[in-house]
């Protein structure tokens, strides 16, 4: 390096120099970490070589302690380690392993909460602590950014008097768990690769669940479904615009696909009209086949004939219709950038059906868990839903376990009342088929028989 001047080598791997980018005439030292290529450097704060060569050495010495007994080599805030971290997955969008999406929350989750929460705490000094209590935290700063918004309104509404003004949307009274789990995965992210980096010990990662419910993943059960798709068609017929009846049609049968794929939201931004085939199996059933990719993946998925005639619906409405045109598009032709985010939020608000039995919000993802829900409850085999849906038998029995006992009512239910085991038909064998035929036979004649009333 340019800047260091006066170096001296004690021993392998421990250097003292001066600084010529400075005014003082302090010596620094420089140690090498045990078996890797990274290096602590130190201000030994002494113009004198004597005082700074003993120094160095009680460097050296303090660097192997802490290395034998695991306590953290460096110490630098949280900030900035966060911000190495942010660095790291710059890298990895560049290299493709990431997408530009996941970059940005991680930027905006650092920016606005992280840093605010522990960005100036020395990155050795965040403990378990800090980690359960973001949640309270969280939640505070949120209802203390509501009432600030209600005060500013007040104060507008009071200045305009009774001339009319556009007020912003009204915050949420408070922050989803979904959201505060989002945060916290990131935050344990940024732990992690402070621990790996040697920032902190291994001991002061977090571990264990994250200390807030997993939120549900909500569908619509079969009597929903059903209102939806009744209330979506008188929904098309009140549009009075012909622009406005294209637009619902379309959403209508987004709506049709989505269900019946079990697309995520990304493949479904993706699906292109050359993604689309027609197949027949081996007893001449038309299947349809669509090519997806999203999260950097790319699989094929089948779906029902009457998805095909979901996609004509579209086709026939689309300004995009060319082989290399993407399926869902705008009334331009452009791809659908937020996936009629808007227009589906507000057919769900028109429905009733915005808000699932436990107050959960839902979105468009509500499409896929409605498709895995129906499929596991006709009793489709987990392997070959997590095939078809691009997931894991894990994530499926994770997400969707609740679908089993109804799946199984048969068998949980056997033998309360109104639940009695049904007898089995006898089994015919050749030798004695026909001597089984006939006790079938008689059974069945005394059961038809009048029966004599009990006194």
């Amino acid at each position: 390096m340019a800047f260091l001047v006066d170096t001296q080598e004690l021993k392998p791997g421990l250097v003292i120099f001066r600084r010529a980018d400075v005014k003082h005439k302090n010596w620094y030292c420089r140690v090498k970490l045990p078996e890797q290529d990274r290096y602590k450097t130190v201000s030994l704060k002494t113009s004198d070589i004597d005082a700074a060569r003993e120094r160095a050495f009680d460097q050296d010495a303090d660097l192997r302690f802490r290395i034998k007994h695991d306590v953290p080599i460096f110490n630098r805030p949280f900030s900035q380690i966060a911000q190495d971290y942010i660095n790291l997955q710059k890298e990895r969008v560049e290299a493709g392993q990431i997408a530009p999406k996941r970059l940005e929350l991680v930027e905006s989750t650092v920016r606005v909460n992280l840093n605010r929460y522990v960005g100036t705490v020395q990155i050795s000094h965040i403990g378990q602590d800090r980690w359960l209590g973001y949640p309270l935290w969280r939640q505070k700063t949120w209802r203390e950014r509501v009432e600030a918004e209600k005060e500013t309104l007040q104060k507008a509404q009071a200045q305009n008097g009774s001339k009319p003004f556009k007020a912003r949307k009204a915050l949420r009274p408070r922050i989803s768990d979904a959201t505060i789990r989002t945060e916290m995965s990131i935050f344990r992210a940024i732990m992690t690769y402070a621990a790996n980096k040697r920032f902190i010990n291994e001991s002061q990662n977090f571990k264990g669940k994250l200390p807030l419910d997993k939120v549900r993943r909500e569908e619509f059960t079969p009597e929903e479904y059903r209102k939806l798709h009744t209330f979506a068609r008188g929904w098309i017929k009140k549009a009075r615009k012909p622009a406005h009846i294209a637009t619902r049609t379309v959403i209508y049968n987004f709506v049709l696909i989505m269900c019946n794929t079990g697309m995520r939201p990304p493949e479904a931004k993706n699906l292109r009209w050359r993604d689309i085939s027609i197949r027949t199996d081996n007893q001449g059933r038309k299947f349809v086949v669509l090519h997806v990719r999203g999260k950097g993946k790319y699989r094929n998925l089948v779906a029902a004939s009457n998805v095909a005639e979901y996609l004509d619906r579209i086709r026939s409405i689309s300004k995009a219709t060319g082989s290399d045109d993407f399926v869902f598009t705008g009334s331009s032709g452009k791809r659908a950038a937020m996936l009629y985010k808007g227009r589906v939020a507000n057919l769900l608000t028109e429905s009733g059906l915005l808000l699932s039995s436990s107050g959960s919000r839902r979105s468009t993802y509500c499409f896929r868990h409605t498709y895995a829900t129906f499929r596991l409850s006709e009793g489709v085999d987990v392997y070959f839903l997590a095939e078809q849906m691009g997931t894991s038998v894990q994530m499926i029995e994770r997400h969707y376990g609740h679908i089993t006992p109804v799946k199984n009512a048969e068998r949980i239910l056997q033998g309360l009342p109104g639940w009695e085991p049904i007898a089995a038909a006898p089994q015919v064998r050749p030798e004695t088929g026909r001597a089984n035929a006939v006790a079938v036979k008689a059974r069945a004649a005394r059961s038809k028989a009048p029966k004599a009333r009990e006194r």
